[in-house]
């Protein structure tokens, strides 16, 4: 009972987490996604609160390589306008799973355009290149790599058979994106992880960014309290090794009882349907319905 009233204004806020619907999920219909509605995928990226945990601390990690750092910082609106671009970065993430294969097609043919002009030096003379495979690689390993874990943190647990399925399920996508090779397990995941972690390092911007997070309008006014709390989750996200070489390790964590609190959200996340979710609308494109078991064909 208190799941179906909750709904409505969970499946408003979800929408407006995303921004306007500059995204038709609902078409072409009958086509299908890069990834299947039955994949592990699909399911992680339908939990809007693990979602937003997960997403900052992808932009955590990924902002700790000094030359994806400079080119987000430097190339993008992230400091003028960090909400409009989280929620460009988490529809690219929609659309990704849910969108129709040509939409998604599309979308990422645009994004490597853009990356094609995102070039510079970071203050340490390291020169980058949005378009560099090595740097391609860890957003996309970052990204999926947050997603995963806010989802195994706190709505259930994913063995290590459903870890590597859902990183197998990002090939067909990354690979659209310009990545080559992407991981497509867990080992291979934390191998990127330990060829990369001596090139991270902290830095300035990544205060910046923990302020932003914590402060920014991100979230309606009503929930925006809990910013500083989902902050201190995607923290204790970083792993621990990673955390400290990134000057992190002071930063709070969640308290018990905000861990628990976010659990209950992102379960009942899980719990409720949102039929105006990129999920839903996914599935209306393809003919199939959700049943409180998941999803079943209509």
């Amino acid at each position: 009972m208190i799941d179906a009233l909750l709904s409505t204004p969970l499946d408003r806020l979800s929408a407006k987490l995303l921004g306007p619907a500059e995204f038709d999920f609902a078409l072409p219909p009958g086509e299908p996604s890069v990834i299947a509605p039955d994949s592990v995928s699909w399911r992680v990226f339908a939990n809007p609160v693990s979602m937003y945990i997960g997403g900052m601390a992808a932009v955590l990690l990924e902002l700790g390589e000094p030359r994806v750092r400079h080119g987000v910082w430097d190339h993008s609106s992230f400091r003028r306008d960090p909400a409009g671009r989280l929620r460009r970065t988490g529809m690219a993430a929609m659309v990704t799973v849910y969108g129709a294969r040509s939409s998604f097609e599309a979308m990422a043919a645009r994004v490597r355009r853009m990356h094609g002009r995102i070039t510079g030096t970071t203050p340490e003379g390291l020169a980058y290149s949005a378009e560099d495979p090595e740097l391609l690689l860890w957003v996309q390993v970052t990204a999926a790599y947050g997603f995963l874990e806010a989802y195994h943190a706190y709505v259930r647990p994913i063995d290590a058979a459903q870890r590597d399925r859902y990183y197998a399920e990002a090939e067909a996508g990354a690979a659209l994106y310009g990545v080559q090779e992407p991981p497509l397990s867990q080992g291979a995941v934390d191998a990127v992880f330990a060829r990369m972690q001596p090139t991270l390092a902290p830095s300035p911007i990544l205060d910046e960014l923990l302020d932003i997070l914590r402060t920014a309008p991100i979230l309606p006014l009503p929930l925006r309290p809990m910013q500083r709390v989902a902050v201190r989750a995607a923290v204790d996200l970083v792993p621990p090794g990673l955390r400290r070489q990134l000057g992190l390790a002071g930063q709070p964590r969640p308290r018990p009882g905000e861990r628990a609190l976010l659990k209950a959200l992102a379960q009942l996340g899980e719990r409720t349907h949102l039929p105006s979710s990129p999920a839903a609308q996914a599935l209306r494109r393809m003919g199939l319905s959700f049943d409180r078991h998941g999803r079943t064909a209509a």
